[in-house]
């Protein structure tokens, strides 16, 4: 398994990034970089690439909606240039939300769109001239809806590689499917891995059925808050929040795929009520009504033992990249649980 560490969005990003040689040294693989409403993960990449040396960098995630596809290519392969071929292209559709709030575009047609973006990266990539006809997107341009001056283009430079792994967020069965047919990637969230067979298996195989030989084995990434030691077991509670605002507040009623993920997971009665809280205003309460079942099998929190265990049942659901928050209080505390569960992960 590689191990993987997801910046913070929300600050510290320049004293976090001083301290990812340390991490490197304890023998983190893979840095993800997230853009939600945030500011963007662009130009933080750039600042990590030039500040590592062998550390993979991971984009988690570039929304489909708030960029063209060409230039979704275009800036993959100018963080390949710049990091010596470090860079993994992590995308995802995000939710109507964040897409037509923040961004006043609308989120339509997001498995359509998804696809046909892969494509035309991989065009790019190839220094091809890029020719595309498809339902959601059409290079170039159709002379009836511009100018008619458009004309196939293809990429000045030449790429460090013709094929960036893409890394795709999904967590329905009909993207899951798509995911594992077209892309080197799939970060699922919230990943349960008893539960992971029963909820992914079926679209898992439909899309590796199809899946192109050229490609390699798909990379599963799970996420999972980390502490090792004794007596650490209520550090769950520490993730409580983040699991009620996306079960309870990352879209409306019938809408929010987060809570159709715990539904489905056999936590029907449990995301009903952390829902109803959470757009009633009572966050605290949403948090205290997410099961601590749940947040224990997310989790890689307790004993060594424990978190061994728990190791061995995501490798055995199929997890080869462990994106995990190091639960301590500085550097050398989140450099040492690295290390231990990079040694864990190498013995299950």
């Amino acid at each position: 398994m590689r191990i993987g560490m997801p910046l913070n969005y929300s600050g510290g990003f320049k004293e976090t990034v001083d301290d990812l040689a340390t991490y490197e040294k304890a023998g983190l693989d893979i840095v993800y970089v997230p853009e939600a409403y945030s500011f963007d993960a662009v130009s933080q990449m750039g600042f990590i690439a030039a500040k590592t040396e062998r550390l993979e960098i991971a984009s988690g995630i570039l929304q489909i909606y708030t960029r063209t596809p060409t230039l979704t290519a275009m800036t993959a392969a100018g963080l390949d240039f710049v990091s010596d071929g470090r860079f993994t292209l992590g995308i995802g559709a995000s939710g109507p939300q964040v897409i037509e709030g923040f961004h006043g575009v609308p989120y339509h047609a997001p498995l359509g769109r998804t696809r046909e973006i892969v494509d035309i990266c991989r065009q790019v990539w190839r220094r091809e001239k890029v020719e595309h006809s498809g339902k959601h997107y059409n290079i170039p341009l159709p002379a009836e809806q511009g100018t008619g001056l458009g004309k196939p283009l293809k990429l000045i430079n030449h790429p460090v590689r013709e094929r960036i792994p893409i890394l795709i967020a999904a967590i329905g069965p009909k993207n899951v499917e798509m995911v594992a047919e077209i892309a080197e990637g799939w970060e699922p969230i919230f990943f349960l891995p008893e539960r992971a067979g029963d909820v992914w298996g079926e679209p898992l195989a439909a899309g590796k059925a199809k899946r192109d030989a050229s490609l390699p084995p798909l990379d599963v990434v799970a996420q999972a808050p980390l502490a090792i030691g004794e007596g650490l077991e209520d550090l769950v509670d520490f993730v409580r929040p983040m699991v009620a605002l996306y079960v309870g507040g990352m879209g409306a009623k019938g809408k929010n795929f987060y809570n159709n993920l715990a539904r489905r997971y056999g936590y029907e009665a449990e995301a009903e009520e952390i829902q109803n809280l959470y757009l009633d205003g009572k966050k605290d309460e949403a948090a205290a009504a997410v099961p601590r079942d749940l947040l224990e099998k997310i989790s890689l929190i307790g004993t060594e033992s424990h978190v061994k265990e728990r190791l061995a049942a995501m490798k055995e659901a199929g997890v080869t990249t462990l994106n995990v928050t190091p639960f301590a209080q500085d550097a050398p505390g989140r450099a040492k649980l690295i290390e231990q569960v990079k040694t864990l992960a190498q013995d299950v």
